[in-house]
Parts: structure tokens; sequence; C-alpha cells
């Protein structure tokens, strides 16, 4: 199935004296890109996130948002009582034993009195409600991302029919550019050489049209863009399930080589024409694979 790679995706969800929500936004890249911003108390889970986009998600830049808003004590820091004694008792044998009046901000932010931001608790409840909001706003994504697939795979399959009626033109061509050769070949060898006053020879005139289409021969040229086209039509079925962004962009060069050696060994007008036309089209379809995931 063909899927862009432009999409967005959010959901939310209150548990537990918690709010959470999470939005999902992709755009086009060569390969898979993750960037995941979290609120600090979820900073835990950044790579454990990542990994399970990676897992759903091919191909694109993809931006992960998760917001968070806790009402519960859980959020709250963990005082090492012992240490902040320590602190204390430090700052009255410094002074003399005389009053002390000390910030309590100040204190909090001393190492080792807070031994505990409360990320862990708070992470820990997380967790499974953001794989569930994760799972409905890939959905959504992907939703966006198919319909736009669908609008693609149209453009796409269209181009490729326009490559195929001109590379049957050129099949159909191909004999005919042979024949006309040798006419023009005979005609022009029959005129130098009655000005010479010597007849020319057929069998000259038929090895010199026989060099000349065992040059020109593109049938094989013709027969692997063929096969091109059918691995396109291939990739472009619904009922294929896998990613095609890279293929698709491996196989537009590939048909765009025969396409200019055809063009260099066609020796035809007519045929180079079409092979122009080919080639715009394939050019389209290689801008638009940048858009395939």
């Amino acid at each position: 199935m063909i899927r862009s790679m432009t999409g967005y995706g959010t959901a939310s969800r209150e548990h537990e004296g918690m709010h959470l929500s999470v939005e999902l936004r992709s755009v086009n890249n060569r390969s898979f890109k993750a960037t995941v911003r979290l609120p600090s108390s979820l900073g835990s889970l950044e790579g454990e996130l990542e990994a399970w986009l990676a897992r759903r998600i091919a191909r694109g830049s993809v931006s992960l948002t998760v917001r968070l808003g806790d009402g519960t004590a859980r959020s709250c820091g963990q005082i090492n009582a012992a240490a902040l004694r320590s602190y204390l008792q430090q700052l009255e044998s410094v002074v003399g034993g005389g009053s002390v009046r000390v910030d309590a901000a100040a204190l909090l932010g001393l190492p080792g009195v807070v031994t505990d931001d409360g990320g862990a608790a708070i992470a820990e409840a997380a967790r499974p409600v953001l794989a569930s909001l994760l799972e409905d706003a890939v959905r959504t994504l992907f939703a966006m991302r198919e319909r736009e697939g669908a609008s693609l795979g149209e453009l796409l399959r269209s181009l490729g029919d326009t490559i195929q009626t001109r590379l049957d033109e050129v099949a159909e061509r191909a004999p005919e550019v042979s024949r006309l050769y040798g006419e023009r070949l005979t005609a022009r060898m029959t005129g130098l050489l009655n000005e010479a006053g010597v007849a020319a020879r057929e069998e000259d005139v038929l090895r010199e049209v026989a060099t000349f289409a065992e040059r020109s021969d593109i049938a094989e040229e013709v027969e692997r863009l063929g096969g091109h086209l059918q691995h396109l039509r291939e990739l472009l079925d619904p009922s294929n399930p896998e990613p095609i962004g890279r293929t698709l962009d491996f196989l537009a060069q590939e048909m765009l080589r025969e396409a200019n050696t055809i063009a260099s060994k066609g020796s035809d007008l007519e045929i180079a024409r079409r092979v122009v036309e080919m080639k715009t089209a394939i050019d389209r379809i290689k801008e638009q694979a940048a858009n395939a995931e």
C-alpha cells in the first residue's frame, strides 16, 4: 500500500489525576528520523518511544510531542532529611552558633538534598497510557497518509501508463527506422556511385544496413523498461502491504537509464520525441517517490 509521508495525528486522555496528550507530525525524509519532545519528568521514556515509532513508521521525519499535567502528590520530590540537617549544622558551626537565616529554595538545590524528583513514579504511571495514546495517534496519522497516498498512487499509475504508451510506440517504430535507413543509404550510395560511373552492389548496402541495425537495436532496452513498468504496477497494487518509497526511487533511476540508452541508440527523431515524453514522466515519478513511505 502506498502512503504519503505527510500526516498528522493526536490523542489525549485523563488517567489517575494526570492529563496526557500526544501529537504526531510527519513530513518527507529519505529515511526514518524521529524528534521526541517530552516533559522533563518523562525524559526516561525518550528512547523507548523513539524505538516504538521506528517499528511502526518506515520512512519520514516524525515529530512526537508529549504534554503532561499532573495534580497528584507523585510529582513531589523526596527530601533527604539527614543531608539537609547536616547542611544546617555546618552553617551553624560557620557562624559560631548564632541564629542562621537560610533560603529554603537554595537549600533544596544543594547536592543530595532532593533525592527523587518524582519523575520515575510519573514515568511508570504514564507508560501504559502513552502506549495507548500513540496507537490512537498513529492510526489517525496513517489514515491521513493513506488518503494522500491514494491520490499519489493514481498519479503514479497515470504516469506509468503514459510511459507504457510511448514505449509501445517506440517498439513499433524501431523496425521502420532500419528500413528507412536502408532506403536513404541505397539512394545516397547509388547517387554517388552513378556520378563515379560505378554500379552500387546490393550486398554492400545490405552489409551497411545490417551494421546500422545491430548498432541501433533497442529491443533489450525496450524489454527491460517494460519489465520496470510491470514492477511499478506491482508496487502500486493496493494489496501490496510493504512501503514502496525507496524501491520506487531506485526503480525510477533504472527506468531513466533505459530511456537514455534508447534515445542514444534509436537514431530517429520520432523515437527521440517519445523518449523525451517518457523521461518527463519518469522525472515526475522520481519527484513523487520522495513523498512516498
